[in-house]
């Protein structure tokens, strides 16, 4: 099979690239291989992305075991909750840009055969996915997984969004320090991006949706050791795209758009979907409008009221039955095209 690395490792005009492949620590008998990039958000500061090793690791372990030789590199992240109320939130929707350059960047400038991204939160998920369409190489996406809701002292489930209006509820005499000290320290109780239908969560559910994304990839918690099973697939996952040469644009279609637009209204999604997926999809040459979307929303049952909507967590619809539960029965009402393409190569 003829790879893009290739161009990276073939004959004698390529000797001083192998000698620096040879330095990374790669004997000849791995020369062969597609060559995988492993993009990984990872970082110390957004909780949804702290796992992010553990993922790396097992995604890089897939694709040891499927024949491949993966490449694990880094990309920024910037956490929307931590940059709130203050000047860095002028960075969150820029920092979607420079996420998909870099992917763009990586991708291209190694030439790799393969792409696995690793991301979890806000404008992470789009940003790597606007890079994958750049790139166009074959790409399967595995997110860090949500955080399980927390609970109060009292049993309640609780969550970021109750979080928010503990700070409210105090500055209007309703509750004291000592309330809001209470969901402070339960609201967030794990890694993982935050455990309702928030913009992570939605774009994690919706880039399954669509087709870039394994069963589970949206809901399954980061905590959960299905998470770390799901990371190895993918890898092994990314080595039957390459050879059989399916790529993102192949993937994400305008049907594909309706139908990610469909699982959209029926999840409940964050209305941030509509500043991603229109940007998405102009990445691809297709135009998804407002009144389109509006369309889709007026023949589409809102199946799920996931907090902030309501009372049920993310780690709720994986028991349920996931994003695929949701399409199912999506599909038994004549609303979703399932003749497509998926990384699922199905």
């Amino acid at each position: 099979m003829e790879l893009r690395s290739d161009q990276i490792k073939r004959g004698v005009a390529r000797a001083p690239h192998r000698s620096l492949l040879k330095a990374d620590g790669i004997p000849d008998e791995e020369m062969d291989r597609p060559f995988i990039a492993v993009l990984n958000a990872r970082n110390d500061i957004i909780p949804g992305h702290t796992n992010l090793d553990k993922i790396a690791e097992a995604v890089k372990a897939g694709i040891y075991m499927a024949g491949g030789v993966p490449f694990e590199i880094s990309t920024i992240g910037v956490c929307d909750g931590i940059a709130m109320n203050h000047e860095g939130m002028h960075y969150s929707l820029v920092s979607r840009e420079v996420i998909a350059d870099s992917v763009e960047c990586a991708v291209m400038g190694h030439a790799f055969d393969g792409l696995v991204c690793i991301p979890n939160c806000d404008k992470i998920v789009p940003g790597m996915i606007l890079g994958a369409l750049r790139a166009n190489v074959p790409t399967v996406f595995v997110s860090g997984g949500p955080m399980i809701a927390g609970t109060m002292n009292d049993g309640r489930r609780t969550c970021l969004s109750h979080m928010f209006e503990a700070v409210g509820s105090y500055y209007a005499g309703k509750l004291d320090e000592a309330g809001v000290e209470e969901y402070e320290r339960n609201a967030c109780p794990t890694c993982g991006s935050c455990s309702g239908m928030y913009t992570a969560n939605s774009m994690n559910c919706l880039t399954e949706a669509i087709g870039m994304g394994l069963r589970g990839n949206g809901t399954i918690p980061a905590v959960w050791s299905a998470r770390l099973r799901l990371a190895k697939h993918a890898g092994m996952q990314i080595m039957e795209l390459v050879e059989r040469d399916i790529r993102p644009r192949d993937i994400m279609t305008e049907a594909a758009f309706h139908n990610a637009e469909t699982i959209d209204m029926a999840l409940g999604c964050s209305t941030n979907t509509m500043l991603h997926l229109p940007a998405i999809a102009h990445e691809c040459g297709i135009e998804l409008s407002f009144d389109m979307a509006n369309e889709i929303s007026q023949k589409t049952p809102n199946l799920c009221h996931l907090a902030p909507a309501g009372n049920t967590y993310m780690e709720d619809l994986e028991r349920a039955g996931g994003v695929y539960a949701v399409m199912a029965e999506l599909s038994k009402a004549g609303l979703l095209d399932t003749g497509l393409m998926t990384c699922t190569g199905k």
